[in-house]
This record gives C-alpha cells, structure tokens and sequence, in this order.
C-alpha cells in the first residue's frame, strides 16, 4: 500500500500535544477548584500520557492528511473523560462534587453526537476517528461504572467491563470479529448507558430506584450483546455449513495412475 505523500506527521502530532497539555491545563484547574489529591492527579496524567501515546502511534499507523474537526471533538472530549477519570479516582479519598462530576460528564456524553455529525458533513470520516470515538465512549462507560460501584457494589463493574470482555474473548473466537450488521437499537443502548449511569451518579434519586436504573443499564446491555452473539454465532455456523456443503460436492480426485 503506498504512503499518503501528504502526510505531515509533525503537524498532526502537535494536535496530540496540545490535547494532553490541555488535558493538563484541565487537571490543574480542578486541582485549585476542588483540592484534588494524589490519586486524581496520578490517574489524571496517566489518562493524559496514554491517550497521547496510544493515539500518536495510532496516527503515524494510518497516517491521514489532517487530524480532522471531528478527532477534535472526539479529543476534546476525551479530555473532558480524563478529568472525569481523575475525580473518580480521587473519590475513593473523598467525594467529588456532584455538579462539578455531573456537568463534566454530561458535557462529555452531549459531545458524543456532536463528533460523529462533524465528519459526515465535513466528509472526514474514518475508521481511526470511529475506534477513537468507541474507545473514548467505553473507557467513560467504565469509568462512571467504577463510580457506582462504590456505592451499589461490584456487579455494576459488568457494565463497564462487558465490552473489553467481548474484545478479549474475539482473540480466542475470531468469529466474534466479524461486522455486524447496522443496529438502531445497539445505538439506542449504548447511548443510554451513560445516560442512566450519569443519572445513578447525580444522587438525585433514592437508593431504590438509583439501584434500579443501573440494573435497567445492564440488562439492556446485556441483551443487545446476547443478541449480537446469537447473530454472529448464527452466521459462523451458516458459513461453516456452507464450506462444509461446496467440499462434500466437489468430485474426489483419483490417484494418478501410471501408464
């Protein structure tokens, strides 16, 4: 495959930079607003150098002509998640502000259907901006799942871990890599998973019914990737079947026999 020749990899890796010197910027205004602690700090620059590095390498990879408005978007908002990532880690020593918590969050979840519309209209959609901004919205989905997790025990976790399952889980079952077919309701899903979860996080409801809404998470969750695996073990099967069938009609060959 040729190289892009209009790769200009200094110019697309500074946009990287100037996302973690923000990401930075970010943490320490929370740091003077909230007095956050070690931890969130430590996790915050932690967030900050891995999303650099992982999407600086992703970059040199694919090497695009320009980062893009839409990896913009994606990146300020991954932003936004690495301080939602370091005022969960700086729960476990005390409690975040909720508004502070809620409105960075909701912030970040508005954006999530700001990206997508940018690259369609600008024609700047590609795959490296789609796996950003699935990773961008799982790692928040298991972010905000470690939050609840606190306070409604460790089954929420399965929220936020049932995705890298499923990818761990395609490396032994390479059928589970297969695409799937375009899904309305997988959408619907997983938009709403950050949705109840934020709402959970707002404390805005009692016990009862915050434990509810967080079940109501998963048991979506877990039937729009129940239904997925039926479909892609389905297909698999179907195909296999099909190989099995094109061999069993093709003519045996005979041994060549010598004149």
């Amino acid at each position: 495959m040729a190289l892009n020749n209009t790769y200009d990899a200094r110019l697309v890796q500074q946009e990287t930079a100037v996302g973690a010197g923000v990401q930075i910027l970010l943490l320490a205004l929370l740091g003077t607003a909230h007095g956050m602690g070690p931890a969130g700090w430590l996790t915050g620059l932690v967030f900050a150098f891995a999303t650099w590095a992982v999407l600086s390498r992703a970059l040199h990879r694919t090497r695009p002509r320009s980062f893009g408005p839409a990896n913009r978007v994606t990146l300020g908002r991954a932003t936004l998640v690495g301080a939602v990532t370091a005022l969960v880690a700086d729960s476990f020593e005390s409690s975040p502000p909720v508004t502070l918590f809620v409105g960075l969050t909701a912030v970040a979840l508005i954006l999530d259907g700001v990206d997508g519309k940018v690259a369609r209209r600008t024609g700047t959609s590609t795959p490296l901006g789609a796996r950003f901004d699935m990773e961008v919205d799982a790692f928040l989905i298991l972010v905000l799942s470690v939050y609840m997790a606190m306070s409604l025990g460790p089954w929420v976790l399965l929220i936020g871990a049932m995705r890298y399952v499923f990818v761990a889980a395609a490396r032994v079952l390479p059928w589970l890599n297969a695409p799937l077919p375009p899904s309305t309701a997988r959408k619907t899903v997983a938009a709403l998973q950050g949705v109840l979860l934020l709402l959970a996080a707002s404390h805005l409801l009692p016990y009862a019914v915050t434990f509810g809404v967080v079940a109501l998470a998963l048991t979506l969750l877990v039937w729009s990737f129940g239904r997925d695996i039926l479909w892609l073990w389905a297909t698999n099967r179907s195909q296999e079947a099909m190989v099995t069938g094109m061999l069993e009609l093709m003519p045996e060959r005979q041994p060549a026999v010598a004149s």
